[in-house]
Parts: C-alpha cells; structure tokens; sequence
C-alpha cells in the first residue's frame, strides 16, 4: 500500500510504531488501556493496519527464534515480562532494517528473504526467491523464508504443487500440520484439509518426518507415492498411487472423484466451500460418487447432489449442509 502524500520520515514512523505494538499486544503485561490506544492508532490510518498485518508476518517468522538455555526476565512495574518477549520484539524491529547488517543469518537463526502468498479465486502460480516454483490451488496460503542453513515453507491452508530448485547444501523444507517434508530437489504435491495431510511425489524423493523428528527420522517416498498423516496423531500411512490417479487434477482446473464414498469425497470438495458439508451417518458416508467438476462450482455439485444420489440435505444449527440418505422401504408382503 502506498500513499504518496506522506514523507519518507513518516512511513518510518508508522513502521517503528507498528513493530511497537506487535511487542506490546504479545506481552504479558499488556492492559487494557494500551488494546484500546492500538486500536485507535489503527483505525486511523489505513497504512497503519496494513503496516501491522506486515509486522505480525515478520513475528511469525521470529517465533522460530531458539530459545535460550537460561531465560532471562525483565521487571516492568509488577510485571514479570519473559526474556523470549524482548528477544521476539528486538528481532521483529531488527527485521525491519536491512537483514544484511544483521548476525541473525550467519547464527541460521533468521531469513534473508520472507515471501507470502495467497491465492484466492484462481489457481496461481508463483516463483520463490531462491528460483522454486508453487502453484497455489484455490483457497491456498503459504510462506517462505530462505535461512542459510535450509529453504522452509509452512503450508496454512489448502494445497500446493511444489517444483524445487536442486541444492543439496540448502534442502527445501515443508511444513504441514505436525508433519515436515524435506526435499533437495524435486516435484511434489501437498494438501492439507483440517487436520488430514496427504504428501504426493511425482519425481525426486522426500523424507516425511514429524516436527520433533530427530535427523535422518522419517519415511521416504518414492515417484508414484502417497503419505497420509493426521494433526494431531503422526503416525504417516504410505500407500502406491494408481496409474489413473487425479490427485493433481486441480492444476487443470478440475476435481476427479473416481467412485469414492461421501466419507472419502466430501473432504476433497469441502475443501473449496465455504460451509462444509457434513453426513448425518455412517449410511450416508458410505454412498458412492464419481464424476469430473470445476473447482470453481463446487457449490452447484452440493446442490445437485439430492439429483443423482439417494440423499437430501438439511442443515444444522450451525448452517451446515448435511446430507441425509433417504430410507429404502420395505417392500409389504
């Protein structure tokens, strides 16, 4: 955002005063009147609020700051204020000058570059800073920051196809959930919906491992492999993808349900609505559909849906579509 009526000096000080309310609203002695005195200085430009949604990217990436073996505390008043506040507050105004200057990417503690993307309406596709290409499905959000040591991207939402730039000394690192997925050079797909994770390898191999992994831990995959794992419960499930496999169908644009049950299939389409659908039984999960839809339309589908399966759909308290299979009756004798 720019607004070209305000001096350089200016953009300063709305930065510095970003980077001081991130410190403020994350520590523990923060009142009630200082909430009060930020939401007034946000509201009242709106660079503010765009200067502080910025400023609490950079303090995602600080929190991955290691900890110190011996926590010192500040005494403020009557508060006790965590060193690891202090630390995470010098570091996200540290961040916020040149990162040339600063020690933290000789000690592999923080990024030379941080990059966020979303992707919303379209699937998109874009190109991280040490030379690797996304494609981001709909409804997709990552970030990547480039440390000395290692390349690390933390999937939020949705799904990604991964084709990285090959650099043994610098692997390529992928968060997802409780799970990592570690790679050197190659071409994978990742999708994450609520708390399940599937890790598809289409060439190369990657290592996926827990968060609390120990080097060398975790199951390879092999072209033509799947890994599944939950939030939650690590425990990766490896499985041999079929030669008609359209897990990728959605960089085309599409979504292919080969006879799946509802069980199976509402994850893959809930993930591109906006109120899931639920299923009122095990009954219900356990009808069967197939078909080639838009990604896009998704929404129709779930409407239609009564139209060619036995089900109708109600809704919850919560306004979830559910569906309901419709009682065969008992012929009468």
């Amino acid at each position: 955002m720019t607004d070209h009526s305000l001096s350089q000096a200016q953009y300063d000080a709305i930065t510095d005063a970003a980077a001081h309310w991130c410190m403020r609203l994350h520590a523990i002695d923060c009142t009630a009147e200082e909430r009060l005195a930020f939401e007034q200085w946000r509201d009242a430009h709106p660079l503010h609020a765009f200067e502080y949604e910025a400023m609490l990217e950079i303090w995602e990436v600080a929190g991955d700051l290691p900890r110190p073996e011996s926590p010192a505390t500040a005494v403020r008043g009557k508060s006790t204020i965590p060193w690891r506040t202090f630390g995470i507050a010098a570091t996200v105004c540290a961040l916020a000058l040149p990162l040339a200057a600063y020690t933290g990417w000789n000690l592999g503690w923080l990024p030379n570059a941080y990059q966020h993307f979303e992707a919303t309406e379209n699937v998109r596709q874009v190109t991280l800073s040490d030379g690797s290409q996304v494609e981001l499905n709909l409804g997709s959000e990552l970030t990547f920051s480039n440390y000395k040591d290692q390349r690390r991207v933390t999937l939020k939402k949705g799904e990604a196809f991964f084709s990285v730039s090959h650099d043994l000394q610098h692997p390529f690192i992928v968060r997802a959930a409780d799970g990592r997925i570690r790679v050197t050079g190659t071409q994978f797909n990742v999708w994450m919906y609520e708390d399940q994770v599937r890790v598809n390898l289409v060439e190369g191999s990657v290592l996926v491992t827990s968060n609390d992994a120990l080097p060398g831990e975790g199951l390879r995959l092999e072209p033509a492999m799947q890994a599944r794992y939950r939030h939650g419960d690590f425990t990766p499930q490896i499985s041999q993808t079929s030669a008609n496999d359209h897990s990728l169908a959605w960089r085309s644009g599409k979504l292919v349900l080969d006879d799946l049950t509802l069980t199976d299939a509402l994850p893959l389409i809930n993930r591109y609505l906006n109120k899931p659908v639920m299923i009122a039984d095990y009954s219900t999960g356990s009808i069967r559909l197939g078909g080639i839809y838009n990604i896009k339309e998704l929404n129709s589908l779930v409407a239609s849906l009564p139209k060619v399966l036995p089900v109708y759909l109600t809704r919850n308290k919560d306004g979830n579509p559910v569906l309901n299979s419709i009682p065969q009756q008992t012929p009468k004798s």
